[in-house]
């Protein structure tokens, strides 16, 4: 008769255990570099918006699809890296009166909330580091895909992100306001399994 009961018991622990749902972690992703674009949108005197772009960047997404306030991101932008497609611009930028790459040669980013807006979008929250100055900004994020890329062969995630910046708010005061104080920001990234 125990026999039984333990059996029984031991069957129905079984059983309630297979009905549970399995509670999924983060996946661990490191952002792909050669399918990243970090790029700048800036006013210049009215007269035209100029568009600029860093070449170098690299970071890693913890991303949780079933509960994306779970998700995190931490990326780290190269500075010295600022390209306009103008040699004698890009160093005025990496100058002290912009990025001062010399002594700052890295922007950080790094999510402190995430909050779904849609099925597919979502408002991240973070805190920019640029030239030694730390401020929360938000940006607007949507998720695009997940799944195997044809092309790499690899579980990939790729996500498009919006936002602004108030330059000023962080030290670069250069030129303001007739070079813009808000900035654009646009990122596009794929990030790939690690």
């Amino acid at each position: 008769m125990t026999k039984t009961l333990f059996a029984a018991a031991l069957l129905a622990s079984a059983t309630f255990g297979a009905l549970t749902p399995a509670v999924a972690a983060p996946v661990a992703y490191k952002i792909d570099p050669a399918h990243l674009s970090v790029a700048f949108i800036v006013n210049h005197l009215g007269f035209s918006n100029l568009i600029g772009r860093f070449n170098t960047a690299s970071g890693d997404v913890s991303f949780d699809k079933d509960a994306v306030e779970k998700s995190t991101v931490a990326v780290t932008v190269d500075t010295t890296s600022v390209d306009t497609n103008h040699a004698k611009r890009d160093e005025h930028l990496k100058s002290p009166d912009f990025f001062n790459a010399k002594e700052f040669p890295k922007m950080t980013f790094k999510s402190t909330a995430i909050e779904k807006t849609g099925a597919n979008t979502g408002k991240l929250h973070g805190d920019l580091t640029l030239l030694g100055v730390t401020k929360p900004i938000v940006l607007d994020v949507t998720f695009n895909k997940d799944g195997v890329s044809p092309a790499s062969k690899l579980e990939t995630v790729g996500f498009s992100a919006r936002g602004k910046v108030k330059r000023t708010d962080f030290g670069m005061k250069y030129g303001a306001p007739y070079i813009s104080d808000e900035i654009d920001l646009l990122i596009e990234a794929e990030a790939v399994k690690a």
